[in-house]
Order: structure tokens, then C-alpha cells, then sequence
């Protein structure tokens, strides 16, 4: 166990911080039906992790941003039309048409949240989400871990201009971290990335000076509704509201407002507001993010970071710096295209000629996953998503089967396993009143939120949300067993 864990281990100050923390918990909870195990401390990462981090989100959007150019060259005849190809398989035209629609030709989304695994080799992309899951939580967290370790917050116009409110006053009193309390000032600990309000401001500084900013949540995401309404509480300030979370059956927009899309562009047969929305932000008189563009929610994106016919383009778009940082980060990826190769060709990499010899590797030698790109129900958490050297033959054969037959409707796509390192962890079992130290594995999610226009915008990291999950299990995600916290370093 490391040394913070030890010393909370053999003091009051565990007990004290974990009540003290679960004390904070709006009432319902910030996920509905879901929990998870807590940690009288924030995640800490080496120095050198953390500053890794405040530099990524440039990385990101220039990312996007070169996406967005590839897809709308490839449109065009500029670049290779499988691109353009690969991307529109299984949409819907309309949706198509506001892909390419002159309003969102710029657009790219203003929340990026990459799925980070910590490995021995440090980290690795493994996702870019679009639409995520977890902001309202990992405000909560940071303000809240924050707040019981004393740590003010990092200054910030954004914070300023907001007029955020103070938090609310400290359950139990409890310090985290190694140091005791001491009337002298805080402990002396690594830094909660993003601060007590980082993530609050991230937010609400990607909507501009919209007079009310309205976050419509899907019934499919309602999972995530209490974090939100947990958000938009935080943020709005005195006389009204700004910020108000809305069902998807609400149409009642003002020129100038602005939209938080909530829910995935897949399931719009199920969102009663999404054409009405749609309309005014192609009209322009509302502000939307993220746009209404699945190219942003394809995994398969990866794929085409490593596709070598498009080499020159990434490293025009990128600069050779962020290029060679992303295939640093990113693991190999492909597109699981069930079309014929020469007799003379090979998937690069695999060695095999053909999609179906994937089924009859060892299971050794299985060490991919294999997962849908988007556009699917199948497509977010670990939906969809299968790791071949923990499966049977039979099962991986399946699975395969499934991806190559279903190309033309929902791509999915082969990467390279990259096996997350065992880290110690520990969390508070309130049933018994003990730490219980756990082993497990890591994934990071950095939120950064784009704020400003044109070349002036800029990716800030707001805040990093740690899940560790128990070692048996192998594809990290929120489950019950996991512990959330906010990563410090």
C-alpha cells in the first residue's frame, strides 16, 4: 500500500474523510441506480503524467479538427473517397445532410474526453468520446475532494466572469491525503487537477454569452440526468437560472440559447426534440454542441490515424509533433472490412490475408479487441466491446462472424490490447468502518472543454476522473465495484 494509504490506514482521518464525503452526495445520488466504492483520496499521478495531460487537449482538437477537414476533403475528391465512405456507412441521409450542412462546417465538438489507460509504458488512447458521461460527477469530485483537502481554487477569468458560487460548507471536516489537519494551511499534497471549480467553468465557458443554455438528456442517457441536474444547480447564478436539464421532448427555445446534446446521434427516432433542434442551430439561431455530426462518435477514426495511404495528410494537418504524439498514444487500429485482398496483399501488422484467419488465432496470440465503431447502442461503455484472449474460440469466432457480416450497417473495429498496470488503491467499506486496500487498474478520462472561436479556440483540462477497477477485471468501465476519484498530480 503507498504511503498516504498507510497513514490513513492506521489513523481516524480515513473514516472521518470517506463520511465526510458521502455526506456531500446530492440527495438520489449523481448516477440513477448507479454507486460506487470511495476513496478517502484523490488518484495521484507521477509529475510527469500530469503535465502530459495539460498538454493534451491541443493534441485533440487539432485532432478533430483534421478529422473534420479529411471527411469534408474526401466529400469533395480531395482525399480518398473510402474515407468519406467508411464514415457514412449505416446513417441515415438526413443526418447525412447535416453532417455536411454549410452551418456545422466547422464545428467541432467542445467537450473532448479521451478513455485513457495507465500502463507500464504510461498512457494510451484507447477512445475519444464525443458525448460523455461523467462531468457533473467530476465536478462534484473535485470540489468536493478539494474542499475537505483546502485547496483553493486555481485562478482562473473564467471563474470570475461566472460568478460561481462558493461550495457548500465542509461535512465532518475531515483532510485528505497523508498530511493531518492543521490550522496553518492545507496539507501538503499533490494538486487535484482542475481545482474546486475548473470543471464548472470548462463548462459553462463553451456556450459563449448564450442567455440560457439548455441540457437535453436523452431517455438513453438518463443515467446521467441526476449529474446534470447537479451541474446546471452548481452553475446558475443568482436572481435566475441559466442553466436548466431538460427531457427530449422540449422544444421551447429562444433565439440566442444554447443546446447541450445529450444523447447519441443514433438514437434520434427516440428524441422528440432533436429535429427541432437541429433546425435552429442550422439556422443558426441557437448554439449546439456537439454538433449533429457522427463522424466525431466513430472509433474507427483510429484506424484512420494508422491508415499509411493517409500518412501525409495527418502529418500536413497535425504538424509532425502532435502526429508522431498521437501514434505514441493511440494503439493500432483497424477496420474490420470484410472485403477481398490480393492474393499477394496482408493486413499490415496481422500478417493475415484474410478477416476470417483473425478467428483461428491462439489465444495467445488474441490479444486485440475488437469493438463496434458507433452509431450503435452497442457502441458506449463496455457495450459491444470484446477482449479475444479472454474469450473462447467459439465465442471470439462469434464475435468476429458478427463484425464482418454487419460492416455495411455498424463498422467495428480491431485494436491492439494494451494491458493497463496494476496500481494500489483503496476504498472505505462503510458496512465494516475499514479500509480495504485494492489492487487494481486505471483509466484515466481528462476532460477538456473548447472555449472561444476559429484558430483563437483553445482545449482546457478541467478536471480527470481516476476509475479503478479490481484486478480480475479486464475491460475497465463504471461498475459497482470500481472507485471513482479526481486525479491529483
Amino acid at each position: 500500500m503507498s504511503p498516504e494509504l498507510t497513514s490513513l490506514a492506521n489513523e481516524p482521518a480515513a473514516a472521518d474523510a470517506a463520511r465526510s464525503i458521502r455526506g456531500r452526495l446530492p440527495p438520489g445520488g449523481l448516477f440513477a441506480g448507479q454507486d460506487w466504492r470511495l476513496s478517502p483520496t484523490p488518484f495521484p499521478l507521477a509529475p510527469e503524467l500530469a503535465s502530459e495531460l495539460q498538454t493534451l487537449g491541443r493534441v485533440l482538437l487539432q485532432f478533430n479538427r483534421a478529422v473534420n477537414r479529411l471527411y469534408r476533403q474526401s466529400l469533395a475528391g480531395q482525399q480518398p473517397p473510402w474515407v468519406a465512405a467508411w464514415l457514412d456507412q449505416g446513417k441515415p441521409a438526413g443526418l447525412l445532410e447535416l453532417q455536411r450542412a454549410t452551418a456545422f462546417k466547422h464545428e467541432v465538438p467542445r467537450v473532448l474526453r479521451p478513455d485513457l489507460l495507465l500502463t507500464d509504458a504510461g498512457f494510451r488512447i484507447v477512445e475519444l468520446d464525443a458525448v460523455p458521461g461523467g462531468i457533473g460527477a467530476t465536478a462534484w469530485l473535485n470540489e468536493t475532494y478539494c474542499a475537505l483537502n483546502r485547496q483553493p481554487p486555481t485562478p482562473d477569468p473564467r471563474s470570475s466572469i461566472l460568478h460561481l458560487p462558493s461550495p457548500p460548507p465542509v461535512l465532518g471536516g475531515a483532510a485528505l491525503g497523508p498530511a493531518k489537519r492543521s490550522e496553518a494551511g492545507p496539507p501538503s499534497s499533490a494538486a487535484i487537477l482542475g481545482g474546486p471549480d475548473g470543471m464548472l467553468a470548462g463548462f459553462a465557458g463553451i456556450f459563449g454569452d448564450a442567455a440560457r443554455v439548455h441540457i437535453v438528456v436523452s431517455k438513453e442517457s438518463a443515467t446521467y440526468r441526476p449529474e446534470m441536474v447537479w451541474l446546471a444547480e452548481r452553475l446558475n447564478t443568482r436572481p435566475g437560472p441559466r442553466f436548466t436539464v431538460r427531457d427530449d421532448t422540449f422544444e421551447t427555445f429562444a433565439d440566442g440559447d444554447a443546446v447541450y446534446r445529450f444523447f447519441e446521434l443514433f438514437d434520434l427516432p427516440n428524441v422528440p426534440a432533436a429535429a427541432r433542434i437541429f433546425e435552429l442551430a442550422a439556422a443558426k439561431r441557437i448554439r449546439l454542441t456537439p454538433p449533429p455530426k457522427p463522424v466525431f462518435e466513430e472509433k474507427l477514426l483510429f484506424a484512420l490515424l494508422w491508415n499509411r495511404n493517409l500518412r501525409g495528410f495527418w502529418r500536413q494537418e497535425l504538424g509532425e509533433g502532435f502526429f508522431e504524439r498521437m501514434l505514441k498514444l493511440v494503439p493500432y487500429t483497424w477496420l474490420v472490412d470484410p472485403a477481398p485482398l490480393p492474393p499477394h496483399a496482408a493486413l499490415p501488422e496481422l500478417g493475415l490475408t484474410d478477416w476470417h484467419q483473425l478467428k483461428a488465432l491462439s489465444q495467445r496470440e488474441r490479444e486485440l479487441i475488437l469493438k463496434v465503431s458507433g452509431f450503435s447502442a452497442e457502441a458506449w461503455g463496455a457495450r459491444g466491446v470484446y477482449l479475444g484472449s479472454d474469450l473462447s474460440a467459439a465465442d471470439w469466432s462469434a464475435a468476429v462472424d458478427t463484425a464482418l457480416r454487419r460492416f455495411s450497417a455498424s463498422p467495428h473495429i480491431l485494436q491492439r490490447y494494451c494491458r493497463p498496470k496494476v496500481v494500489e488503491a483503496a476504498w472505505f467499506d462503510f458496512e465494516q468502518n475499514q479500509l480495504r486496500p485494492m489492487n487494481g487498474r486505471a483509466r484515466l478520462c481528462p476532460y477538456y472543454f473548447v472555449a472561444g472561436e476559429g484558430d483563437a479556440a483553445r482545449a482546457n483540462l478541467s478536471g480527470v476522473l481516476a476509475t479503478i477497477c479490481p484486478i480480475d477485471k479486464k475491460i475497465i468501465h463504471g461498475m459497482k465495484e470500481a472507485i471513482l476519484a479526481p486525479a491529483c498530480g
